[in-house]
């Protein structure tokens, strides 16, 4: 009964929001999250201590600006979601500035696709979006939702432009296969890992359980790998990001999965720290003490 209910609310939500101008689904957007900023407790109280952790130099009252921006964005990226995915490609494409275009050109030619990674980080479902349009469609690697219908409506909200989630079950194979055709697979590589194979890298200043995935395929298979951001701009317009690939270490490097992740991590804290409100703060990145990682080359996928 709740996952239908949940979907039906969603679909109401996507049918309201096709028609709404852009003012309106940012204010609304703004408002959802402020609410769940006033009522969800445990995940303003996690969102806090995060910050105060990451920037001891800053006041609580700036700490507290910065975690009640982060509910209002995530609450303009839903309905910013929902809206987006429904848009004309003529549409998007004119709300887009698109950064590095060249660079995906470039990666793309080298004939062995395309790892395009980032983080729960601005407005990275539109990016994904967007991307099918402008370039061509990719993989999109994911967990599925614990409602299978609001999942299903998601994977079309993610297929709009062509795209194609890739799940746990199989996700290396389909991955490769994928790489091997020449065509693209974008990740996230923020979450807390409970997977063995994870890798303990820095992430403001302290050990993360970050995913190996990443790099695992990129040394394994030579595909570039081009960290992507999508950023909000003035009257409702967004500007993604493309930036140069990230250099793979020395092939005689003795811990290569490791600093190629840790490289990764690097770009992704860049943009954290120039846009703190733009990153998913509620979430528990850092628990648990670093555990010896295992580094095969296929490693479990995880979202």
């Amino acid at each position: 009964m709740r996952h239908a209910l949940e979907y039906r609310a969603v679909v109401a939500v996507r049918a309201l929001v096709c028609w709404w101008p852009d003012a309106l689904v940012r204010a609304w957007g703004s408002a959802l999250g402020m609410a769940f900023y006033t009522l969800d407790r445990p995940h303003r109280r996690v969102a806090l201590g995060n910050l105060a952790e990451c920037f001891p130099g800053r006041t609580l009252a700036e700490r507290r600006r910065i975690a009640r921006r982060t509910f209002r964005h995530f609450g303009r990226l839903l309905l910013e979601l929902l809206r987006f995915s429904a848009l004309s490609d003529a549409r998007r494409i004119a709300l887009v500035e698109v950064e590095g275009a060249e660079r995906v050109r470039q990666a793309y030619a080298q004939g062995r696709g395309v790892l395009f990674f980032t983080g729960h980080f601005g407005y990275w479902e539109l990016h994904a979006i967007h991307h099918g349009t402008a370039f061509e469609p990719i993989g999109v690697l994911a967990r599925a939702l614990d409602n299978p219908r609001l999942n299903t409506l998601l994977e079309q909200v993610r297929g709009a432009t062509g795209n194609h989630c890739i799940y746990r079950q199989g996700a290396v194979r389909r991955v490769l296969r994928t790489l091997a055709g020449g065509h693209g697979v974008a990740m996230l590589i923020d979450q807390h890992m409970h997977s063995p194979d994870a890798i303990w890298v820095d992430f403001f200043e302290r050990p993360a359980a970050t995913t190996s995935t990443l790099a695992a395929l990129a040394l394994r298979t030579g595909a570039p790998v081009v960290p992507v951001f999508a950023l909000p701009q003035p009257g409702g317009r967004f500007k993604f990001v493309y930036e140069p690939p990230v250099d793979p270490p020395p092939a005689d490097h003795p811990d290569a999965i490791a600093e190629f992740t840790q490289r990764c991590t690097d770009v992704l804290e860049m943009y954290v720290r120039r846009h703190p409100d733009l990153w998913l703060w509620m979430h528990r990145r850092w628990r648990d003490a670093p555990t010896p990682a295992t580094k095969g080359m296929f490693p479990v996928v995880q979202e």
